[in-house]
């Protein structure tokens, strides 16, 4: 009788909520792998390197929720997740970077993503963001919710960036050329022509107020995935 009703409870309870894990990097999949898996309620349903495979493993598995890097190779996971939110609208989407969350974080929630978390942050927080966002509820760090709070209610805000002026499309040029792009590659990758690559390069120059490509490329390229962005001034880079 044990036995049956321990059965017929396993029947009740809710088939895990599957999650698809986008990042580029095998290792970190892993990891990402094992953290979620030693949850009851959650399961890693499949894995993806780029965002092509992305959109194929979201149609083909029909995750629940998809964990998204900002940096892959080719398409950023910015445009993936707008992709994905025309294409699967109830497709919960956290988004996941080592990047400073000044520069990435209300980027991915305007595009459509439910959060934004750090690759820093221990694994039990990843697993408070996964649930949140499966809740339909919104997971950010305690710092940039109090600048979201800030920025409604007029007072200043901290740590703000000087690439929130750039738009989305201004932003991947930015952060190609910071990988090492060409401007001819960055139009293959983008599917843009070289001309409106310019284009877009010289209103980057102009809004950061830089007076050169080669000190816009410079700028792009500073350290530690763009960390030292969010502060000091574009025009006194050497």
């Amino acid at each position: 009788m044990a036995t049956k009703a321990k059965a017929s409870a396993a029947s009740l309870s809710p088939a895990p909520k599957k999650i698809l894990i986008v990042d580029d990097h095998p290792m970190l999949r892993e990891g990402l792998r094992g953290v979620i898996n030693r949850e009851r309620e959650l399961i890693v349903c499949g894995e993806a390197a780029n965002a092509a495979q992305a959109m194929n493993a979201v149609q083909r598995l029909a995750p629940d929720l998809a964990l998204i890097d900002i940096t892959l190779p080719g398409k950023s996971g910015l445009e993936l997740v707008k992709d994905l939110k025309v294409l699967h609208p109830n497709l919960a989407i956290l988004a996941i970077s080592m990047h400073d969350e000044a520069l990435y974080a209300e980027r991915m929630l305007r595009a459509g993503a439910g959060g934004y978390i750090s690759k820093h942050e221990p694994p039990e927080e990843l697993i408070k963001a996964i649930h949140l966002v499966l809740d339909r509820r919104v997971y950010v760090s305690r710092e940039l919710s109090e600048n979201l709070l800030r920025r409604f209610s007029g007072l200043p805000q901290t740590n703000r960036s000087p690439m929130e002026i750039l738009t989305d499309r201004e932003f991947e040029i930015f952060r190609l050329l910071g990988e090492g792009s060409s401007p001819k590659e960055i139009a293959r990758l983008l599917h843009l022509s070289a001309k409106t690559v310019a284009v877009h390069s010289a209103n980057i120059r102009q809004k950061l107020n830089l007076k050169s490509t080669s000190r816009l490329i410079r700028f792009a390229v500073q350290s530690e995935g763009f960390k030292q962005v969010t502060g000091g001034e574009p025009d006194r880079v050497r």
